[in-house]
């Protein structure tokens, strides 16, 4: 449904609704559905169950909370971004973090858990899902670590951020990389002995002061065969090393396809995630065009003929 909600009678319409409705989303910046009649107040005022969910990058309040802002922005203030990248700069793991991860799967997340507590209460409430605010929680771990004094404030120099040479990526003879992520000490065994090491004499696995040279040998191995090559090579083993495939390559990889962990023709996208045994999601299918079913749903609302002709007429939907 597509409506005009600057209108009063557009406003109208979506409080018919909230009437009914267990969730309202909205992202707009803090104060805008309020400023429109549509805050939680109001909303409150004619559905007591609703769940109203608002999602922001800054949070509903703060010295930023007006401000605008984008993914690197977030995590450039939660720590994240400092955290992450190369020794000379950080760089932004695309918008999956704050965006994706500490925002919408973050709302997602405390709209349901409201949903389970009203079961209880009986009342809806406020989610005040702020991106930074995930950000930050999504971190906690590496806090933890910090502050137990087993990481550094330096980039590309600790366990999971490329500095262990156990945990990085390595080039292939043919231009392509491979992941590895052998971390635990049975699992860095079988890395070992897939490079041929095995029988090598090599710095310990956790000697942070020998991990320059442990790089440098893993690299020149690596190095010496094609990314196929070392697919085979690693093929069953626990040794966590794995290829690191592009976006075309992903969906025909063999585990993928098996699992059909893409889906649709050409081209693919991913499929619904995660999965249920008794109510699996349907493949994805395209989006429909903006206010499409606007007259339908307005009829299923109890909207006369003449009243949703007065609509359009008013501007108020397409």
């Amino acid at each position: 449904m597509a409506v005009d909600i600057k209108h009063p009678a557009g406003r109208e319409v979506v409080m018919r609704l909230v009437e009914s409705a267990d969730v309202l989303i909205e992202g707009y910046r803090p104060g805008v559905m309020e400023r429109l009649g549509l805050g939680p107040g109001a909303c409150h005022t004619r559905n007591v169950r609703l769940v109203y969910g608002r999602m922001t990058g800054w949070g509903q309040d703060g010295p930023m909370a007006s401000m605008a802002g984008h993914d690197i922005n977030y995590l450039g203030l939660a720590g994240a971004l400092g955290a992450i990248g190369t020794r000379d700069r950080p760089l932004p793991p695309l918008n999956l973090v704050a965006d994706y991860g500490g925002g919408a799967l973050y709302l997602a997340f405390g709209v349901l858990a409201a949903l389970v507590e009203r079961q209880v209460s009986g009342r809806g409430q406020v989610v005040d899902a702020a991106m930074v605010d995930g950000v930050a929680s999504l971190m906690a771990p590496i806090y933890q670590l910090r502050a137990a004094g087993f990481w550094s404030d330096d980039r590309a120099a600790n366990l999971l951020d490329g500095g262990a040479p156990f945990y990085r990526a390595y080039e292939t003879s043919d231009g392509g990389w491979m992941a590895v992520g052998a971390l635990e000490p049975q699992f860095y065994a079988e890395l070992i002995e897939g490079l041929g090491l095995a029988d090598a004499e090599l710095p310990a696995q956790l000697d942070a002061a020998g991990w320059p040279e442990l790089a440098e040998r893993f690299a020149q191995v690596f190095a010496s065969r094609s990314r196929e090559e070392w697919t085979d090579v690693f093929a069953g083993s626990d040794a966590c090393v794995t290829p690191v495939l592009g976006m075309a390559e992903a969906p025909d990889f063999e585990h993928n396809r098996s699992r059909g962990t893409f889906v649709g023709g050409s081209p693919p996208q991913p499929g619904p995630a995660p999965r249920f045994d008794r109510t699996p999601a349907s493949d994805p299918s395209a989006p429909p065009e903006p206010g499409s079913s606007t007259g339908e749903l307005l009829v299923e609302l109890g909207y006369s003929t003449e009243r949703i002709a007065t609509l359009r007429d008013l501007g108020v939907i397409p």
